[in-house]
């Protein structure tokens, strides 16, 4: 028996917008057709998910929320929308305009469009909530938007769902926190509509639970000389799974996805990231640097994508790796698919431990070797963190991820010595 079933959708679709039944429906329709994924799946290769919706309920109200961390805290008084379980529990003032998608009468366009999976389509389906922030043409929001999303429910799934679109000439920064409890799951579909000459700058810092499962999907379309910089801190869940994909439809348009992460223990950092180039003289670049030690595992697969009418691209993708335990394991696969000549392109990426002779040269100056390793490791995620859109977290990731590195150290060498 599953909740996740046509009596459970009929009880959803009952109590929404009849507006917003159509899509709704298509959603189901690809959900109730689509198998879960598996590791036999080109865009799950390496990763077992090892999640049985038999065994959850879809996430229907709101649970107690969780009391401000390190990150939150960070933020102080700042316009924070908050999302618990896939409900908006609260809204605050805004110079933009925010709407519950749960009172919307029609969906905006961005989330009403068909979903290409079986996780995906159960968030357009049987998600309930969400919020629809708009920035009007022209506009400069003078300060970041926080969207509080946070899993607190065990034994069911949560779909938030978050809209940002960017008017013509507008300029916006949002900052989107994932916190979660110890064993939650949750499946949130992000979509950010960038307008025409329109600047934003989006990041995302990922703190699900120690053992959490957390699916975040990703879409990105950015108009003619539009800019988008997204930013991703990679910290929580066992697992944590990011699915960008990025259109550059508009001539001119660009985008910039820096991203840093840091697994441990048994987690699986999951990252998956579609650069489309659709229009005329576009540019991305993805740089995504990250470390694995215990048992965790990285994954990155990356296609650039250049369509047939996109002369004069410009498309980079970096993606660069510490593995610092013999038990850690970290997948790089960078793709290139190029359908016209006029491009400049590029791919790179690597997967080793800390240099050793790195290592010498900074003990040969008197360090330790423990101090020259936590100088080695800050130094190599220093490059990306300093590009993030938004920095001012920068400090307490940095000693979140010192802290970790420290922790496993100290627990080999015991291992060792006993």
């Amino acid at each position: 028996m599953t909740a996740f079933d046509n009596a459970t959708f009929d009880t959803l679709i009952s109590a929404s917008p009849t507006g917003h039944t159509d899509a709704r429906k298509a959603a189901f329709e690809v959900f109730d057709t689509t198998e879960m994924p598996t590791e036999a799946l080109e865009d799950w290769r390496y990763v077992n998910l090892d999640l049985d919706l038999d065994d959850l309920t879809p996430a229907t109200e709101a649970g107690e929320p969780i009391s401000d961390g390190r990150f939150m805290s960070t933020l102080g008084d700042r316009p924070r929308i908050t999302i618990i379980d896939g409900i908006v529990t609260a809204i605050d003032d805004t110079d933009v305009e925010v709407h519950r998608l749960a009172e919307l009468d029609t969906l905006p366009m961005r989330a009403a469009e068909p979903e290409r999976n079986k996780l995906s389509a159960a968030a357009a389906a049987f998600g309930t909530d969400g919020v629809w922030v708009r920035v009007p043409d022209n506009h400069v929001s003078e300060t970041p938007l926080i969207v509080d999303m946070q899993s607190t429910q065990t034994g069911v799934i949560s779909f938030p769902r978050l809209v940002v679109e960017l008017g013509s000439n507008s300029e916006a920064a949002v900052i989107l926190v994932h916190r979660g409890e110890t064993s939650t799951h949750t499946v949130p579909d992000v979509f950010l509509d960038v307008g025409d000459g329109a600047r934003l700058r989006f990041l995302e810092v990922q703190g699900f639970g120690a053992e959490s499962v957390g699916v975040v999907h990703q879409r990105v379309r950015i108009g003619r000389d539009g800019n988008v910089r997204l930013g991703e801190v990679g910290l929580g869940g066992r697992i944590g799974r990011l699915d960008i994909t990025i259109e550059m439809e508009g001539n001119g348009s660009s985008s910039e996805v820096i991203g840093v992460f840091f697994g441990e223990r048994d987690q699986t950092m999951d990252y998956r990231m579609v650069m489309n180039h659709i229009g005329r003289n576009t540019s991305s670049d993805v740089f995504l640097k990250g470390a694995v030690e215990d048992e965790a595992q990285s994954v990155f697969t990356g296609l650039l994508r250049i369509e047939e009418d996109a002369a004069g691209t410009s498309a980079f993708e970096t993606n660069r790796n510490l593995v610092l335990s013999d038990g850690a394991k970290a997948h790089s696969v960078p793709n290139l698919e190029i359908l016209n000549n006029d491009v400049i392109c590029g791919h790179g990426s690597s997967v080793g431990p800390l240099e050793e002779a790195n290592l010498y040269y900074l003990m040969s100056r008197g360090l330790s070797r423990e101090r020259a390793e936590r100088l080695l490791m800050k130094g190599f995620f220093r490059e990306a963190m300093d590009r993030l859109p938004i920095t001012e977290f920068n400090d307490l990731v940095e000693g979140i991820f010192t802290e970790r590195f420290i922790r496993a150290s100290q627990e080999s060498a015991a291992t060792t010595s006993s």
